[in-house]
């Protein structure tokens, strides 16, 4: 068998960013040869990963890109096990990459168009970069959801880079605060829906009707008991997490509807990327 040397070890540590121990067990299994070395490392790691394939990844980290114009918007989900994970330079790197090669093809809409895409650095695809990166890091990671966003586009990350959003807005013109305001919003209340319409229209019927018999059990006029019913149904819309019905949280006098038609706009919908929700 042919001697491991120092050299050699630290040259494939140099290459492949694995423990020196791990490289030098590598190179005794395939009797000094490099490549051979490689081979097992990536086909210990693929069992690796197959063994922690049940593990839950409630950690992460959201990336987000914004135009300068305001008008389009990315934003990626990456999953992790650990905290530390979802922090290190590794992942990040990651992360960012695929956020940019998303923002450049317009044309790739999944999670799975753009796993097949190059890296950017020339290392091959997405999928042999995320294979490299499980076994390096010894952690199952899972590129979990894609967005896009066009039109008037607000967005926002909170600072721990757990929550993403991208919120769309319709109107003649974009206003960056209220836009990022109502991301915010999002972000913190975390609705369910963005207007009424998005309810199921059955559900919605019957809530009409049985409040509808309420009032008029009350013996109040007709007109009255519309007025009643109205006012109700904005209850049941914000139970419901309708976020055009919710009290805005940057100002409570005014619903997040009432809020945005201040400035000519209204809701278009959204993409809320909460980390193990």
């Amino acid at each position: 068998m042919a001697e491991i040397t120092a050299a050699a070890v630290k040259k494939l540590r140099d290459r492949t960013d694995l423990p020196m121990m791990d490289c030098k067990k590598a190179l005794t299994e395939a009797g000094g040869d490099e490549e051979k070395a490689i081979e097992w490392l990536r086909a210990r790691s693929k069992k690796k990963l197959e063994d922690r394939a049940g593990n839950v990844t409630a950690e992460g980290r959201v990336f987000q890109w914004l135009s300068d114009d305001g008008t389009k918007g990315c934003m990626i989900e990456v999953c992790c096990e650990q905290e530390p994970v979802a922090g290190s330079p590794d992942l990040i790197a990651f992360g960012e990459a695929l956020l940019k090669v998303l923002v450049e093809n317009e044309a790739v809409d999944s999670v799975e168009a753009l796993m097949q895409q190059p890296h950017p650095d020339g290392s091959g695809t997405f999928a042999e970069a995320h294979e490299e990166l499980t076994g390096k890091l010894r952690e199952k990671i899972v590129v979990s959801r894609v967005a896009r966003a066009e039109g008037l586009v607000g967005g926002y990350v909170h600072h721990n880079f757990k929550t993403g959003v991208l919120f769309v807005a319709e109107g003649e013109k974009g206003d960056a605060e209220i836009l990022r305001g109502i991301s915010m919003h999002i972000a913190g209340l975390k609705p369910a829906h963005a207007t009424p319409d998005d309810l199921d229209a059955e559900a919605v019927t019957a809530e009409r009707e049985k409040l509808t018999e309420q009032a008029k059990a009350s013996g109040k006029p007709e007109n009255i008991v519309e007025k009643i019913v109205d006012g109700r149904m904005k209850a049941f819309y914000v139970e419901s997490g309708v976020l055009t019905a919710q009290p805005f949280a940057m100002d409570d006098t005014k619903t997040v509807s009432q809020a945005l038609a201040e400035k000519g706009l209204s809701v278009k919908g959204f993409d809320l990327f909460a980390i193990g929700s």
